[in-house]
């Protein structure tokens, strides 16, 4: 199986099923001399993790994570990076039902086609349970990225008919004050309660995240296949259920004249160049302008839902599939995090990369 590493230099491998005993990353390319933020990592592991509220799976992990590699007295070697977690709370047996079936809208069926095998005890490697690997890695990112005083900050602006207007200042405590991780507390109410609702259906619904990335510097990002933006598209579209990623402007640009959409370049009091709007989202040619990147990323509602669903087996026979399990009836208020990750391992990366843009930043 191909395609289990991302990044250039900052680069990361992510293993495990699962159900399987354990999963982790390996980080290559990382800087000697930073100290490690356990504490970090261990956060935004409990951001990710289930069973943290009443609006999400209740599978319970308490995702203790151990570092094997890359780390000495408390600082990075620059040696590759690895790091583990133990699972726990897999409850195999809730999916012998599907041994032999494909689940609507699941990986069960590609999977069997592509490698003529399937770990089907929770989806295996096609589980969001991979995500915990990248969280890991999104922390080492941050501790990065935190030198250059760069943050990264994501929240749920929507889920599903309720939806606010993007905030390019979110306040971090109002985000994290509330278990669907939405900035506006009245309307945070109204999410948790709809999720509620919802599962009560035994249904599922989508919802949209939020991602906004202070204090980038103008230069990073490639003019031709690496562009900043399209990093960030591949990366943020590699995680489980995203249908739909935007930038800047997004798919509103296509109603626009470019009187209206032109960003013009002004000189702050500081003397920045800077922009006096933003619909480039930070980026233009690829590269980033100085201004704050954002982003949209759409994810669907979960496929498993506990309803009867029609369906066909391996020998094409209809089936009946039964919803049973533990699940999110909504994943955006713990994909927030794995989007931080996400964007935070681009731009380091793209960070990284940009020091040999030209002669001048290479030292011996």
């Amino acid at each position: 199986m191909g395609g289990n590493s991302f990044g250039t230099i900052f680069r990361i491998t992510t293993y495990g099923e699962s159900h399987g005993p354990a999963l982790g990353v390996t980080i290559d390319g990382f800087p000697a001399g930073i100290e490690v933020n356990k504490e970090l990592i261990n956060q935004d592991l409990q951001r990710r993790k289930p069973g943290q509220s009443k609006i999400v799976t209740q599978r319970k992990e308490d995702e203790d994570f151990e570092i094997l590699s890359g780390v000495f007295e408390g600082y990075t070697t620059g040696t590759p990076i690895s790091v583990i977690i133990r699972n726990k709370d897999h409850k195999s047996k809730d999916y012998d039902h599907i041994a032999t079936s494909f689940r609507p809208s699941h990986a069960d069926f590609t999977y069997s086609e592509k490698y003529g095998i399937r770990d089907y005890k929770g989806g295996g490697r096609s589980s969001a349970r991979e995500t915990a690997a990248r969280v890991i890695a999104g922390a080492f990112a941050k501790m990065l990225l935190s030198k250059f005083g760069i943050e990264v900050i994501a929240y749920v602006s929507r889920v599903g008919h309720l939806y606010m207007e993007p905030d390019m200042n979110p306040i971090i405590e109002n985000i994290e004050n509330n278990i669907v991780r939405c900035p506006d507390a009245t309307l945070a109410l109204e999410m948790i309660e709809y999720i509620q609702t919802i599962k009560k259906e035994g249904n599922t619904v989508g919802g949209i995240i939020t991602c906004v990335i202070k204090n980038v510097p103008a230069g990073l990002g490639e003019p031709v296949f690496d562009k900043l933006h399209a990093d960030l598209g591949k990366a943020m579209l590699s995680i489980n259920a995203v249908k739909g990623f935007e930038y800047g402007s997004g798919f509103k640009s296509a109603e626009m004249k470019g009187s209206d959409h032109n960003d013009v370049f002004v000189k702050s009091d500081s003397g920045k160049v800077e922009t006096s709007t933003n619909f480039s989202g930070g980026v233009q040619g690829g590269i980033s302008n100085g201004m704050p990147v954002y982003m949209n990323i759409a994810f669907k509602p979960v496929a498993t839902i506990i309803r009867d669903q029609s369906s066909i087996n391996q020998e094409g026979e209809q089936v009946t599939i039964k919803g049973k399990g533990r699940h999110d009836p909504c994943v955006v208020p713990r994909a927030v995090p794995i989007v931080e990750a996400m964007a935070a391992i681009v731009l380091a990366d793209h960070l990284l990369r940009k020091q040999s843009d030209k002669i001048s930043r290479i030292q011996v």
